[in-house]
């Protein structure tokens, strides 16, 4: 099997060179890192991982938290970061919380402590002080995805804002009797994202001129059979019937549009239907919604943890970037499931 030797002998470098041509470490021209690089594939020389780790004092492994893995936001977020993440030569572990709180306790105090991570990322989780402070004073970049993480960087969408848009695109059809699908206490998620959606929704009312009317809103988990439950409530008294339906998720709008089929009403000459997230599903029920893209989320992530790594190998504690709070885009996008108010 080739050595390091053999690729610099047939580069004409040094095994130094070598060494930093292949792992990114140091400073190397692009000239020489594309000879390093065609003499290692011409011998089939491989890096290996153990001995690269050792001289580097990094695992090239990233850690990534997440809630749950049923979800269609979370495994995106995750196949997004994996993708920048491969790119860079780094391996991804994933750690799914959705046990009891000894598991989480594991997680922190002992797997993403004990040097098998260089860097971790959050997603859709409010991290306890002390759980960011012990990464943070292993010198462990931490990166947040889904809402605010004091003394961390953080990627989010602004789920108020988004709310708005949602609304205000009803309103903008004339609608005026609108319901609201969202969450109670016992359903919020961490960083209260289902109150944010709820506070955006009303906002916009009160921006028309439209009283919030509590009979109009309804609380569910965030999943299709919630959103259906919730909305038969909502369309099975004729007289009291709302125009326009905003689900604080998708999967709960796909939930309002088979509720409504199934009262015998139509989408959207009945009933206006909106939702947040563009779910797959979505495009196939015709269902209007805000983009929040969180695969384009997970990849920015996965940047912004190795902007603070690269960063931090060149400068140590002192080359820590502030952490900064990115807003992620996210866009109206207009189907068959809402229409003017007839």
């Amino acid at each position: 099997m080739p050595g390091i030797d053999d690729v610099a002998r047939l580069a004409g470098v040094s095994t130094a060179t070598v060494s930093r041509a292949l792992s990114g470490n140091g400073p190397v021209s692009q000239s020489t890192r594309a000879r390093v690089v065609q003499a290692a594939t011409d011998l089939g020389y491989v890096v290996s991982s153990n001995a690269s780790s050792l001289a580097s004092g990094r695992t090239r492994n990233i850690g990534a938290v997440v809630p749950h893995l049923n979800r269609w936001f979370f495994t995106s977020v995750i196949e997004g970061a994996e993708r920048v993440l491969l790119r860079r030569g780094y391996d991804l572990t994933l750690y799914n919380l959705s046990g009891d709180g000894d598991e989480r306790q594991r997680v922190f105090e002992h797997h993403l402590l004990r040097n098998r991570v260089d860097a971790v990322f959050a997603v859709s989780l409010e991290l306890a002080e002390q759980e960011v402070s012990r990464l943070l004073a292993l010198g462990k970049p931490l990166v947040g995805v889904g809402g605010p993480l004091p003394g961390v960087s953080t990627l989010r969408i602004d789920d108020v804002a988004v709310a708005h848009l949602a609304t205000d695109h009803l309103i903008s059809l004339g609608h005026r009797h609108i319901a609201h699908i969202g969450a109670s206490h016992e359903f919020d998620l961490d960083f209260h994202i289902p109150t944010s959606r709820r506070l955006g929704y009303e906002q916009a009312l009160a921006e028309a001129g439209i009283a919030v009317d509590e009979r109009l809103h309804r609380a569910a988990d965030f999943t299709l059979p919630g959103g259906y439950e919730a909305a038969k409530q909502l369309l099975g008294t004729p007289h009291e019937r709302p125009t326009a339906i905003f689900a604080a998720s998708d999967e709960m709008a796909i939930g309002a549009i088979l509720a409504a089929r199934d009262l015998g009403l139509s989408v959207p000459r009945d009933v206006s239907v909106i939702g947040i997230d563009d779910h797959p599903l979505a495009e196939f029920f015709g269902l209007s919604t805000v983009a929040q893209h969180p695969v384009a989320q997970g990849e920015h992530a996965a940047e912004i943890l190795l902007a603070a790594l690269d960063a931090s190998r060149r400068g140590g504690a002192a080359g820590r970037p502030d952490p900064v709070s990115h807003v992620a885009p996210a866009d109206l996008i207009v189907r068959s499931s809402t229409a003017v108010h007839p």
